[in-house]
């Protein structure tokens, strides 16, 4: 076995340990859970798609966009801090996915690869798709063909 095989091997259990891919997905089963009453709204941009969920509150509560030159989908939700996760729920997958706050625009980001199988358990959960900063409440929303569409966006 050449020496850079041994060093790959000897690094893989390494990787997989760190904290952003072994972080435990959300516990809770969002299944019955009402999603908020609001609307989403898809629109194209200059450099891809966006669909964003606005609330009772006439505020945007999620975003979900498609920047096509980097095959990248964002979700982006406010939040009044930093956290290292944004926890992802669906009806067959949960993740937390590793986040970045702005403080600028006051919403953490996590950004997906376009065909990141996450992003198809989010088009395809049955009726509802929930997201959540650390212990603060979660956001759960209905599951609308909008989301499909920026995500098909991304790869095409």
């Amino acid at each position: 076995m050449s020496f850079s095989m041994f060093a790959a091997l000897a690094l893989a259990p390494a990787l997989a340990a760190s904290p952003q891919t072994q972080a435990p997905a959300p516990a809770v089963d969002y299944s019955v859970a009402t999603p908020i009453g609001g609307d989403w709204s898809y629109a194209a941009t200059a450099d891809g798609s966006e669909t964003t969920f606005v609330g009772a509150s006439l505020q945007p509560q999620i975003t979900i966009r498609c920047t096509r030159a980097t095959r990248r989908v964002a979700l982006a939700k406010p939040a009044s801090a930093a956290a290292p996760f944004l926890s992802i729920w669906t009806s067959t997958q949960s993740r937390n996915a590793p986040a970045s706050f702005n403080p600028a625009t006051a919403r953490l980001t996590a950004e997906l690869g376009a065909f990141d199988p996450m992003l198809d358990a989010i088009a395809f959960s049955r009726g509802r798709v929930a997201f959540s900063i650390g212990s603060a409440p979660a956001l759960v929303v209905p599951s609308w063909s909008e989301i499909s569409r920026v995500i098909e966006d991304c790869r095409t």
